[in-house]
């Protein structure tokens, strides 16, 4: 197995990180091996934000459900699904165009995702810890005031990164469920209930799979976080659909 394998193997969210500060170089070579993934058409169907201001940073603590490490982290890019400027360019050279729809606002969610994680394995690579923050999709009215974010620009991801603790180095990686239970051939291969408890029992330990479940379930799946989640994302989806297509 080669080295960049085995970092990707071996990298690990890390929300804990020390006071040193990420240089002026390795962020460059961040956002370079960002901008170097690819993309659909080559079109990079994608802006990032660079936070900078330490308000900005405290604000987002609070509309990311209250989750303070945001405000250590040395480096802060949120991935925005941008339709806008390709459509932006169309008009003003002319072009006889339709306004961006959910189609075109997904593979922009697509292109900014392969962007993010190219951005976190040219981190961990420089030996640089991040965390993907999902919440800045969740209250997204909120979100994209904070932002400044027109139509047709949707925040699709957020990172922080910083350089872990000894602590987030050590703790072990939460295990991945075996490869032949993802991996389906040819097709999509529906599991039965015997199969799904095979591949999420050896998370379970002594409190048994059917009460883990229960417990997994209204923890994440049924949290306030989840229902606004696909509130705020639906409500988008929706408009950008809809209501902005009628322009």
């Amino acid at each position: 197995m080669n080295d960049m394998i085995q970092q990707m193997i071996e990298r690990k969210s890390v929300r804990a990180f020390t006071d040193r500060p990420i240089s002026a170089e390795d962020k460059t070579a961040i956002l370079t091996a960002a901008t170097e993934a690819p993309t659909a058409g080559n079109q990079q169907l994608y802006t990032i934000i660079d936070v900078t201001d330490e308000a900005l940073k405290q604000k987002l603590v609070k509309t990311c459900d209250d989750q303070p490490f945001i405000a250590d982290a040395k480096l802060v890019l949120i991935f925005c699904a941008d339709c806008k400027k390709w459509y932006d360019a169309y008009l003003a050279c002319g072009c006889e165009t339709r306004a961006p729809g959910v189609g075109d606002l997904l593979l922009a969610v697509s292109d900014a995702n392969i962007a993010a994680q190219n951005a976190v394995c040219a981190a961990w690579s420089l030996g640089i810890g991040s965390c993907y923050i999902g919440d800045i999709m969740e209250n997204c009215e909120a979100q994209r005031e904070l932002l400044g974010l027109p139509d047709y620009v949707f925040p699709a991801a957020m990172l922080v990164f910083g350089y872990p603790t000894e602590q987030q180095m050590t703790r072990q990686k939460p295990e991945r469920v075996p490869l032949h239970h993802v991996v389906h051939e040819n097709a999509y291969r529906e599991m039965d209930a015997d199969e799904l408890e095979q591949m999420w029992s050896p998370r379970t330990a002594a409190r048994g799979y059917e009460t883990w479940m229960r417990a997994f379930c209204e923890r994440k799946y049924n949290s306030d976080f989840s229902r606004e989640m696909t509130r705020s994302v639906a409500t988008y989806l929706r408009d950008f659909g809809m209501e902005k297509a009628e322009k």
